[in-house]
């Protein structure tokens, strides 16, 4: 019998490891989801031109909203279905009072199954200075603070309200925290206004030692209709390299937002920034994502109208093993892409699915 080298031998072990491993999160595409989104309230304090209308009467019930219990139990399952991450979003889930014991379950969850989570949480800020220290000590190791404006008159004409302060507040929280990892300003840009703000958002989240990150807009909303109007991401990358000195970031395919290394400057020391380009260079193909809304459905995409309850059989009583079929069922029907170049129903909104 021939010799068989350690080397040879060694690679047919990661060949046949690699034929008799099932991704648990898979489509039919070939994706595996691994980034848990969990959506903790529909409701926000804000009410951006291009995310919700100034009144809104259709908020999910209290008594539907999963409770920290429901989300640990979830959470666990997610980790035994391949999840290594997970994201807490909104609406804006500041406004759950029970937000520190949300993150503490979902740490917990992920825990009970082995698996030590990079557990992160996307906020507005108002609100942050009185809790970040309870979210630092329940597990949050990242957060994304979106921000649209510096300018206290421009973020009440974006957003309805006369908050900016309370962001900032929340801003300077955070930094005398013991958060351990990245925080990151997220920025939509909606218009030619927003793409002169650019240069102040990104200097005043270098001197900070942020990222920051520009997403491109989508045509959902209040805006929708006029979204052909609206900048694109090959406009902001123009002002940013018009601004800045840029060095291209290797990105994985997985990540939504394209990098540069800023040089840094008299103004500034420098640092990471990016564009999430959702419409016009969409990362659908290598999507790791999937959703868990506040009232306990999942969604395989953020601007899907489908969804999986996992709330009303996990009340009735279902097992984990049950919920967990169900969670593959939702994520084996996910779309190839998120086609929002197709009319969006006007019901739709972002708050009820999370960002």
């Amino acid at each position: 019998m021939a010799h068989l080298s350690p080397t040879f031998l060694n690679s047919l072990t990661w060949l046949l490891t690699d034929l008799m491993y099932e991704p648990l999160l898979l489509d039919t595409f070939g994706r595996t989801a691994t980034d848990l989104r969990i959506s903790v309230t529909d409701r926000c304090n804000l009410r951006c031109v291009y995310c919700l209308p100034e009144k809104v009467t259709d908020w999910l019930k209290r008594s539907d909203l999963l409770r920290p219990e429901e989300f640990r139990r979830l959470a666990k399952i997610a980790a035994t279905l391949g999840v290594t991450q997970a994201r807490i979003t909104g609406g804006e889930p500041l406004l759950r009072p029970d937000l520190p014991q949300i993150v503490e379950a979902v740490r917990e969850g992920f825990e009970d199954a082995g698996v030590e989570p990079d557990l992160a949480l996307t906020t507005n800020g108002i609100g942050l200075d009185r809790v970040i220290d309870s979210l630092v000590d329940a597990g949050l190791q990242r957060l994304n603070v979106s921000i649209d404006s510096l300018d206290p008159v421009r973020f009440a004409e974006l957003s309805r309200r006369k908050r900016s302060s309370d962001v900032l507040r929340g801003l300077d929280a955070v930094d005398a925290s013991a958060l351990p990892g990245t925080v990151k300003l997220n920025t939509v840009v909606v218009d030619q206004q927003s793409l002169a703000e650019i240069p102040a958002l990104v200097t005043f989240a270098l001197e900070r030692g942020y990222q920051w990150r520009a997403i491109e807009f989508m045509p959902i909303g209040p805006l929708a209709a006029s979204f052909s109007s609206r900048p694109t991401a090959h406009d902001i990358q123009r002002v940013l390299r018009e601004s800045f000195e840029l060095t291209d970031v290797i990105t994985a395919a997985s990540e939504p937002a394209r990098r540069w290394s800023v040089a840094p400057s008299d103004t500034h020391p420098g640092g990471i920034i990016g564009v999430i380009a959702s419409m016009t260079s969409p990362f659908c193909a290598s999507c790791t994502r999937t959703r868990l809304s506040a009232d306990g459905k999942i969604y395989s995409c953020l601007f899907s109208v489908d969804s999986v309850d996992l709330h009303t059989p996990m009340r009735a009583g279902a097992s984990d093993e049950e919920l967990a079929e169900l969670w593959k069922d939702a994520m084996w029907a996910k779309p190839a892409g998120h086609q929002l170049l197709a009319p969006v129903p006007q019901s739709y909104s972002m708050s009820k699915i999370g960002g």
